[in-house]
């Protein structure tokens, strides 16, 4: 089905077989994918091409005198700063959106009739990745979730959320003025992960709720934990609403034998795929896919005006084109995810056989949210070792120039690009040379429970603040959502009674050498944002 994003009218043309699809029979609740169907026998030839990005290097071969936005207008003499950020190839291809889609056959900068080349690679996408149809964006998953809550926003106020959704799903809580019905997903506090949710959970919470106009998860979790989204996606649909899942790091699965079934292939009715995360684009470019059945037909068209809404008219032809480029090596080349796969099984090995690190594999998969893992997250368990996570972040970055993905006090969390293999060696020699002190060091508690609510989210957040120091503002309703980054979950919501843990906790987290957090009106966290009159209800 052709997908499209864009508001000039080049883009408009509606999918000619949007009716003809139908629900497929979804998968088991296995988390091992039977791989996308254009690998289980020769790769369909058309996912070799990137049009998008065909299109624009064709474009930019031609000698223009550019007299358009933007305003470098491809010289590398106009803005030699930016030609040695983005190089000089990057820069000539920063073409206006109504430009790019030109038709090189007769120059018509509109044809009505015709399928433009954003418009072909986002229907490779979707067929890559099992959708129904597929949008790509350039805010990134975030923009992604302001869309998805938007869309609830279209269907009803109230939902079943996860609470450990990402801190964007919040913002579009807010902006929507949704009424959020939280699921506690597994926590493990040692490690500082949070986890998925169950069937059974979201079952419970759409008879309890049954105004609840859909259901929103997260699958995978931060920590690489894969819940049972075919199971759930069949709870939902018995309640007649949709199932819309955070995969934004999951953007890599379904696309081999060894990793997970991704979300729309299982039933999920509209995914957010942070493309860069795991899939190879460029930081900020996502895609929004579309599932199959009757709740995904009946909110594509509402998918549609939103992410319209959403969308810069101005948006990026390097970031769309890096979409399309990473669908077609995350496709066409299978054998660069089995190098990745193999150092990632390879680094994994070596920490289940060392006597000082440990392979937190099995606490991901410890808990009955969670059928299977991301290959690709790697957590190494540093309890015992001698060295907080956070300490050996830090020396892993000042020493050897080595980024993990994550540090907690208890553990270092690696994610492995899905055709990015690594230099094991590397890393292996530099782990080792870790120094252990002579006791084990204090590992401050992490993760701490949820607040009281006080106020709606949305109430909350647009009454009139207060700026107070850190020990008044214990017991006070926090006006903004305050997430330890990353991961980027709220510990705190607006409309929360703040407890005297989570304050510890943000400002702990603030003082740590990477520390931030989201949302905070004071990098130090030494005042917080408090609600200072009860809004008026209307």
């Amino acid at each position: 089905m052709l997908a499209e994003t864009h508001l000039h009218p080049d883009t408009a043309t509606r999918p000619a077989n949007a009716d003809s699809t139908s629900a497929p029979d979804p998968a088991s609740s296995t988390a091992i994918s039977s791989a996308p169907a254009q690998a289980d026998s020769a790769i369909d030839p058309r996912q070799h091409t990137a049009p998008y990005a065909e299109a624009l290097r064709s474009l930019a071969a031609e000698g223009w005198q550019r007299l358009h936005v933007p305003a470098h207008q491809g010289s590398r003499s106009h803005a030699p700063g930016l030609a040695e950020v983005v190089g000089e190839a990057g820069m000539s291809i920063d073409f206006p959106m109504l430009f790019s889609g030109v038709d090189q056959e007769n120059w018509r900068m509109i044809n009505h009739d015709r399928v433009t080349p954003i418009m072909a690679a986002q229907q490779l996408a979707a067929e890559a990745w099992g959708a129904s149809r597929t949008w790509f964006i350039t805010n990134g998953a975030s923009g992604g979730n302001h869309i998805a809550t938007t869309v609830v926003r279209g269907l009803g106020r109230e939902f079943v959320l996860q609470r450990s959704v990402h801190s964007s799903v919040i913002d579009g809580v807010t902006h929507a003025e949704l009424r959020p019905h939280f699921i506690h997903g597994r926590v493990d506090p040692g490690l500082g992960s949070s986890h998925g949710v169950t069937p059974a959970q979201v079952e419970y919470a759409l008879t309890e709720h049954p105004e609840s106009a859909a259901v929103y998860l997260v699958s995978p979790s931060y920590f690489g934990a894969v819940s049972d989204i075919a199971a759930i996606a069949e709870v939902a649909h018995a309640h007649d609403v949709p199932l819309i899942v955070d995969e934004a790091w999951g953007s890599h699965f379904g696309m081999h034998p060894q990793l997970p079934v991704n979300a729309v292939r299982l039933g999920a009715d509209l995914v957010i795929s942070s493309t860069h995360k795991g899939a190879g684009s460029l930081a900020q470019s996502a895609m929004i896919h579309l599932g199959h059945g009757t709740q995904a037909r009946r909110i594509e068209t509402l998918v549609d005006r939103v992410v319209k809404s959403y969308q810069s008219t101005s948006s990026s032809a390097i970031l769309l084109s890096s979409l399309d480029e990473a669908r077609r090596h995350l496709v066409t080349h299978p054998e660069a995810i089995d190098e990745a796969l193999a150092t990632a099984e390879e680094i994994r090995t070596r920490v289940k056989n060392d006597t000082r690190f440990r392979d937190a594999t099995p606490d991901i998969l410890g808990g009955h949210d969670a059928i299977g893992n991301d290959p690709f997250k790697i957590v190494i368990d540093t309890r015992g070792a001698g060295i907080t996570g956070a300490e050996a972040q830090c020396q892993l970055i000042r020493d050897h120039r080595i980024y993990c993905e994550l540090a907690t006090p208890s553990a270092l969390l690696l994610l492995i690009g899905a055709t990015s293999p690594v230099d094991v060696d590397r890393f292996w020699t530099a782990l080792q040379e870790l120094p252990r002190s002579e006791a084990e060091p204090e590992r401050p508690i992490v993760l701490p429970g949820s607040c009281e609510k006080r106020l709606e989210i949305s109430d909350a957040y647009f009454a009139t603040p207060q700026t107070v120091p850190f020990a008044e503002a214990v017991g006070q309703v926090s006006a903004d959502a305050l997430a330890a980054y990353p991961p980027g979950v709220p510990n705190v919501l607006p409309g929360e009674v703040l407890s005297a843990e989570v304050v510890e906790f943000l400002r702990a987290t603030a003082a740590a050498p990477s520390g931030y957090v989201r949302g905070a009106q004071d990098s130090r966290m030494d005042t917080f944002n408090v609600v200072a009159e009860k809004p008026a209800v209307g």
